[in-house]
């Protein structure tokens, strides 16, 4: 005989919020390799504006700016606690990155500006992680991940966004744009918590291939003595 599942308000209960539902299951996405192609510039602004007035829209911007201008993964961007943030000093405290490891990492003034109307929203809620839950028997605990992507999802469709807007996109971004702007590769290791240069280098494969184009194309011509000449 079957038991009908409810929760603590007597409603009824998916079979799939029970934990093990999908135990032995393989992940639809397992063994799925996504190429590193990284958003614009001009489309992740399109998602933060769609995301409108409210504090569901600071929380998702202010969720898009950690990723993006701090590159953080989206583990340890919603495991924040609010005193990891240090805005005078421009730091961002990881406390438990990938492999367990603490590293503290920089965010330029621009996104501490757009992450200010969440730090105010914030501070009114019940103390616990900096992105949290907004309403209901939940409030001020941690928003998961599977929440959060889905938000992302949903804002990058309505936005128009004709590509993959996932968090490690925005990180894929983050690194792209600071080779752009010739920050040293050890750097921008650091910054992302890499083990290896290797695998910060599989990042900026998302170089946009006109800019490869572009540099190859202005070489100069080759030298030889002038005794030589270079006409065939």
């Amino acid at each position: 005989m079957s038991v009908e599942l409810l929760d603590a308000a007597g409603r009824r209960r998916s079979p799939a919020t029970v934990p093990g539902y999908r135990l032995g299951c393989a992940p639809r996405n397992k063994g799925r390799r996504y190429p590193a192609d990284p958003p614009r510039i001009e489309e992740i602004i399109a998602v933060m504006r769609t995301a409108g007035p409210g504090d569901h829209g600071d929380r998702i911007r202010g969720l898009v700016v950690i990723l993006w201008r701090a590159g953080l993964r989206i583990n340890e961007a919603l495991s924040l606690a609010e005193t990891d943030l240090e805005p005078r000093r421009g730091s961002v405290l990881v406390r438990r990155g990938k492999g367990g490891k603490r590293r503290e990492v920089g965010m330029d003034d621009w996104a501490w500006e757009c992450l200010e109307p969440w730090q105010r929203v914030r501070i009114e809620l019940p103390v616990g992680p900096f992105f949290c839950v907004l309403n209901g028997p939940t409030r001020g605990r941690a928003w998961s991940q599977t929440g959060a992507r889905a938000e992302l999802r949903l804002l990058a469709e309505q936005a128009g966004v004709r590509r993959r807007f996932a968090p490690h996109q925005l990180r894929h971004a983050h690194a792209v744009e600071m080779a752009r702007e010739g920050i040293p590769l050890p750097v921008i290791q650091r910054q992302l918590g890499h083990a290896h240069l290797g695998v910060t280098s599989t990042y900026l494969q998302g170089i946009d291939t006109t800019e490869i184009i572009n540099t190859i194309h202005a070489r100069n011509a080759p030298v030889i003595p002038a005794s030589a000449g270079l006409k065939l």
